[in-house]
């Protein structure tokens, strides 16, 4: 089959979907990754078809990142100032990879792809969505953390309704977000539809959550076609999984390091993170991994000891296996990565399902967490003794990372895919009879 797989977002929104695409390939399909244009020189190299689709993404736009990762707007402003502008972009060129030069079999599509429902429904290819948290679903079950309103987290057991309370507010707030989608609807001679950023981003086919059982479980309010396939791990570098050659030294020169990193988005608002982690090793006395991105000004201003390493990238899946801890913002990707090396995280959340990830993870056992606020080196030390001193993180984070070892969300994935193109295929051949 041909399938379209489309997102738009950070390295965590699109290396699921290049997994994906790499064993749909394996197994003899077409699969078209149609993603913004900064994710070409990645996906070219696997030799994968690429559709450039807007809004294209500027990896060094610092203030785009500061602006979406606003704990208090960061949401609202990163679909209402760079998203929904560029809404009838996205939807022309994903309309273009759907139907030229031929017509897909199956779409796929990330929920901040909001063209691509729309997509779907004019052109009548059948469609799957994906989500990457538990977050996504804003069970009323199992209420998620709203970064703009935390404290709201600490009543959702201990207040009946609480959890229906925090889908409603969410609601409320959001209310007037979406214009740009129904706006896109009426011009296209569609019903002003269900709303977009809560249910019709779900497919009405199938819904694959790419997390672990581990992370979230079903829930009674979930789409009823949802499928736990487990994460899909991807993070070489256009194919390339080594690391980089003076990180490799330093690992083997001595005992495993602290990992600071702060994903491939909230890197570039990072502030002091990397400079308060450094200082923080050094109170301890350990050695430490710093993975600042391409944007030098992450660099620690005052000189590093020899136990101190600085990388601008390396790839999780060879690093956090050979690190002591790992302390990082609470992406899922990143958060995945740790779960599938064993390994306890202090987590300094940002926004969107960063905080609802931490709190997960800290209700694992494999996790401390700590405020941005409060990231002194005086703060760091004090939560990283406990994380490396009590043995409960250290045997809880092995447990895991052992369960994790036994799924395969990539394959379950791709079986769902077919299965799902087989029922189609099936229903509309009754249908031409």
């Amino acid at each position: 089959m041909r399938i379209v797989l489309s997102n738009i977002g950070t390295f965590g929104d699109i290396n699921p979907l290049i997994a994906i695409a790499l064993e749909l390939k394996r197994r003899g399909h077409e699969p078209v990754m149609a993603v913004p244009g900064v994710y070409g020189p990645k996906i070219l190299p696997l030799g994968l078809e690429f559709r450039a689709i807007r809004p294209d993404l500027d990896p060094a736009n610092t203030l785009l990142a500061e602006m979406v990762y606003d704990v208090r707007k960061g949401t609202e402003r990163g679909l209402r100032e760079f998203l929904f502008p560029a809404l009838r972009h996205t939807y022309d060129d994903l309309l273009g990879a759907a139907l030229n030069p031929v017509r897909a079999d199956l779409l796929l599509f990330g929920e901040l792809n909001y063209a691509g429902p729309i997509v779907a429904e004019i052109t009548g290819i059948p469609w799957a969505s994906y989500v990457l948290a538990p977050l996504s679903f804003f069970s009323a079950y199992d209420p998620p953390v709203l970064p703009m309103y935390p404290r709201l987290a600490r009543a959702d057991k201990a207040v009946p309704g609480m959890g229906h309370a925090i889908r409603r507010l969410a609601r409320l707030v959001s209310r007037k977000w979406p214009e740009p989608i129904y706006e896109l609807r009426r011009e296209l001679g569609l019903p002003r539809g269900r709303n977009p950023l809560f249910v019709a981003k779900h497919s009405p086919n199938m819904v694959l959550a790419l997390f672990s059982r581990v992370l979230g479980h079903e829930q009674p309010d979930w789409p009823e076609n949802t499928l736990i396939a487990g994460f899909c791990f991807y993070d070489a570098d256009a194919g390339n999984t080594a690391l980089p050659e003076h990180l490799e030294k330093f690992l083997a020169a001595g005992p495993a390091p602290l990992v600071f990193t702060l994903g491939s988005a909230a890197v570039l608002a990072a502030g002091r993170f990397y400079e308060v982690g450094a200082r923080a090793a050094q109170r301890l006395g350990m050695r430490a991994v710093l993975l600042i991105g391409s944007d030098e000004r992450n660099r620690p201003k005052h000189a590093l000891p020899e136990s101190i390493c600085v990388a601008e990238y390396a790839p999780y899946s060879a690093l956090f296996s050979r690190a002591a801890a790992v302390i990082h913002q609470g992406g899922v990707g990143t958060t995945a990565q740790c779960l599938r090396a064993g390994k306890p995280m202090l987590i300094m959340p940002y926004s969107h399902d960063q905080p609802d990830n931490a709190r997960r993870m800290r209700r694992l056992k494999v996790a401390r967490i700590i405020r941005r606020q409060d990231f002194t080196p005086r703060r760091v030390v004090r939560k990283l003794k406990i994380l490396l001193d009590e043995p409960v993180y250290q045997r809880r984070a092995a447990q895991v990372g052992q369960r994790i070892a036994t799924e395969n969300g990539v394959v379950t994935a791709c079986d769902a895919l077919e299965d799902l193109l087989r029922r189609k295929t099936l229903l509309s051949g009754n249908a031409d009879t």
